[in-house]
């Protein structure tokens, strides 16, 4: 007998030349390669791997194609090429790679152990389904040729990850399924047509000869239905069985192969039923719910996918020097270089106006189809469109750090995560599972004791109707559904139990520079108490302001300023430095060291800005600030929730917003700590929060929020600590989400009571032997059918006002 490899499952040499010992036994393996692999398994304790995988993993290179492969692998370390792949995130790095040879979730769960071995990675995520990995490592600790190679030795084929190929991936699964679909319906047809003969024959029309030749046609059409088209049921339930575990592909594939070899016994022998046009609309009506949950699972990451394709390969290089302009291509465009973006062309990159005034379509990225007016200073993304006047943009970031590359890189990894609700469906779907197949064993063994003829159709009725394929869409389809509509809008999740804890959110704490004004601060009224003329003061102030990332700052841009050496920030306070060997502060009043001078100047309590030098008070400054144009009517629709201000500006101007808005809780001069405890107060008393924040200030308060939101001006350190990112700078999109979340809520409920409530239901009917096959699969399908679209109607949701 030929042993087959341990590893791999292929021929092994019958000298046992190639053993390791695995669970304490000597296994076989059918060359270095792979005894190579199982060996670096064993000796980092993953043996697990071998007790869940489902599928054998491919066969491990030879020691030659080894040592190649590590050599190609270091070229991966060279900074040049780490450009086009590799995210640089401070003192970390991120990188998502493509591999190949995951067979099945033990693969990635390998792969995740073996990483978390590592010294230096961070973090790591495999994603079976779709073959990648994201990886976050120290540079300092491990390099990524380490990395690689290390996967390699697991037998692992990787390389970075590739939009493009990964849209191709997809579009090979599409037309397989399109394939298996159109071959499904088309022989479905064809045998339905043939069954009529057989009901004509209840009429005495057809006779035995006519009535076999039917049967044989049918058998012959039916079979590559069986074992092409439903291939993909087969797989899932071996994969399932091998793993000790069932899923729904079990029964569908007990009644398939049941109904398929019984008829083929029934027309070899001339004898009993046959329901061949059962199996074909089974298998149909089957394929097309998995079709629509392909569909649905994949929208979100469709959307995104799409955005790229707005983006130019090339892009117009303007030479300030020369006044020339080249064209290169935009994956080459670097920080500081100056692009030309004329009328009706595509903007290639993120950056910053630096010259001219224009109108620019963003909806790829907002949803807003109304075009924005940008001029200089202002940021512009790239993939939207210049409609107007021809600017010149500074370009910011690399094209790796775009916001479309963004918005892909979110949904990516917010679409491999399962939330808690789709965990539960997934084991609800065992038991139900397992209730199914103990219940018709049981009404097979009654039945037949009885002696009834149908015993065995009344068994596979029973697998095909209660075929639980509607309980195991209700979560997935409705959740991919509301990211694709919430995404449409502008709205980016970056994980998808996020929906679920939105549902529970009872108070909503805002920010109030930026958030709930423009930030666009203007100066109202400056105050000199020293020898300085105000318009020194304001010099002063813009200095020291121009260190700042608070958007008071932006109120002084346009001022003169002086050199300042050591210029320091401090959050949510004030700003300091030295300027001409003399130190200054400009700040809030508590920021100040000369309390009593703002004392004894009555005049100046309620202004914004304070500023000093070592040995006195010198003066103050009043700013305004706006309310956002929807700010109003956002904060209207979500009266039914509790509402609070937290703010860093003075008492002053946040009593005066919360007087205009009708928030009765406001509270000014927050530092960080203060936000963070306010937070923390409010959930102590049982509240569940909702933060929304834009600031650098902000950052500690969204990751203590139950659930977090940042708005499209956001600081870069506000986005990375907040659940949920508008892509708009405002907060209208706000009561979109919260009601998309409870109608996506309700959806699943829906879905579950459908799915349940169609499935007990139909089981008594099935037990009794009302059903036959073909009504068993077309109920079956219907209710697999009725949830998927039930789902998709949250793609076109349009309500902006939560249930309350």
């Amino acid at each position: 007998m030929q042993i087959t490899c341990f590893h791999c499952g292929l021929d092994a040499p019958n000298d046992h030349e190639f053993v390791v010992r695995v669970f304490d036994e000597p296994r076989v393996m059918c060359c270095p390669g792979c005894q190579a692999v199982a060996q670096s398994i064993v000796d980092n304790q993953l043996t697990d791997y071998y007790q869940f995988r489902t599928e054998k993993a491919i066969q491990a290179p030879s020691a030659e194609e080894q040592a190649a492969l590590l050599a190609k692998l270091s070229i991966y370390d060279a900074p040049e090429l780490q450009t086009d792949f590799v995210l640089d995130m401070g003192e970390l790095k991120e990188v998502q790679l493509t591999i190949e040879g995951i067979t099945c979730a033990a693969c990635g769960w390998l792969i995740e152990r073996h990483l978390v071995k590592q010294d230096g990675i961070v973090q790591n995520a495999v994603n079976v389904s779709a073959a990648r990995a994201s990886i976050k490592w120290d540079p300092k600790k491990i390099s990524l040729s380490a990395i690689l190679s290390g996967l390699s030795t697991l037998g692992y084929e990787v390389q970075p990850f590739s939009p493009e190929q990964h849209e191709l991936t997809y579009q090979k699964e599409h037309k397989r399924f399109i394939k298996q679909l159109g071959l499904a319906g088309i022989m479905t047809m064809q045998v339905m047509m043939l069954s009529m003969g057989f009901y004509f024959d209840w009429l005495g029309n057809i006779d035995a000869v006519m009535r076999e030749y039917f049967q044989w046609i049918s058998l012959v059409l039916t079979t590559p239905v069986v074992f092409y088209s439903g291939s993909t049921f087969y797989l899932g339930a071996f994969k399932a069985i091998s793993q000790r575990r069932l899923n729904m592909d079990v029964p569908v594939t007990i009644a398939i192969l049941g109904t398929y070899f019984a008829g083929i016994k029934a027309t070899t022998l001339h004898t009993g039923e046959v329901f061949f046009e059962s199996i074909c609309m089974f298998i149909f009506f089957l394929l097309t719910s998995r079709f629509l949950e392909h569909r649905a699972r994949y929208k979100a990451t469709e959307i995104a996918s799409n955005t790229m394709k707005y983006v130019p390969v090339s892009a117009s290089v303007l030479h300030p020097d020369t006044a020339e302009v080249s064209i290169v291509t935009a994956k080459s465009l670097q920080p500081g270089q100056i692009v030309l973006v004329k009328p009706g062309e595509i903007i290639p990159i993120d950056g910053i106006i630096r010259h001219g005034c224009t109108h620019i379509d963003e909806s790829m990225l907002t949803g807003e189809f109304a075009p924005v007016t940008k001029s200089t200073g202002q940021p512009v993304y790239g993939g939207t469109l210049n409609q107007h006047q021809s600017i010149e943009v500074t370009v910011t970031s690399e094209l790796k750090y775009a916001l479309v590359n963004q918005i892909l890189r979110l949904q990516t990894n917010a679409m491999a995560q399962k939330p808690a609700i789709a965990l539960m469906a997934d084991r609800l779907s065992q038991y139900f599972v397992s209730a199914v197949l103990v219940i018709a064993t049981a009404t097979y063994i009654t039945w037949d004791t009885l002696g009834n003829p149908d015993a065995f159709w009344i068994t596979v009725s029973i697998l095909i109707a209660t075929c639980p394929c509607a309980l195991g869409l209700a979560t997935p389809s409705a959740l991919t559904s509301a990211m694709a509509r919430l995404q449409q809008s502008g709205i980016l999740l970056k994980q998808a139990n996020v929906l679920e804890a939105l549902t529970d959110i009872n108070h909503v704490v805002f920010d109030k520079t930026g958030t709930l004004t423009q930030g666009k601060f203007s100066i109202k009224h400056t105050t000199s108490i020293s020898n300085m003329t105000e318009s020194e003061l304001l010099t002063l102030v813009s200095s020291l302001e121009q260190y700042s990332e608070h958007p008071i700052a932006r109120a002084f841009s346009e001022y003169d300023v002086y050199p300042v050496i050591d210029p320091k920030q401090h959050l949510n306070l004030g700003v300091e430095g030295c300027i001409n060997s003399q130190t200054y502060r400009c700040g809030q009043a508590k920021f100040m060291r000369h309390q009593n001078q703002i004392s004894e100047h009555p005049q100046i309590h309620d202004a914004t800005i304070y500023v000093e030098d070592d040995t006195s008070l010198l003066g103050a400054i009043w700013l305004d600030d706006a309310l956002k144009a929807d700010t109003l009517d956002t904060i209207e629709q979500l009266r039914f929730l509790k509402q609070s201000i937290l703010s860093g500006d003075s008492q002053a101007n946040v009593e005066a917003v919360s007087n205009m808005l009708n928030i009765p809780s406001g509270f000014a001069q927050c530092s960080p700590e203060d936000k963070l405890d306010a937070v923390r107060s409010y959930q102590a008393q049982g509240d569940r929060i909702l933060m929304l924040g834009d600031g650098i200030n902000d950052s500690p308060v969204l990751a203590q929020a139950n659930v977090s939101v940042s708005v499209g001006n956001a600081s870069d350190l506000a986005k990375n600590a907040s659940d949920i990112l508008f892509l708009q700078p405002s907060i209208a999109s706000l009561p979109l989400l919260l009601a998309l979340a409870q109608r996506c809520k309700i959806v699943i409920k829906q879905n579950f009571m459908w799915a349940l409530g169609y499935n007990l239901l139909i089981l008594p009917f099935g037990i009794a032997g009302f059903l036959t096959p073909w009504m068993a699969a077309l109920g079956m399908s219907l209710s697999s059918i009725i949830v998927v679209y039930n789902s998709s109607r949250l793609l076109k949701f349009e309500s902006t006002r939560p249930l309350s």
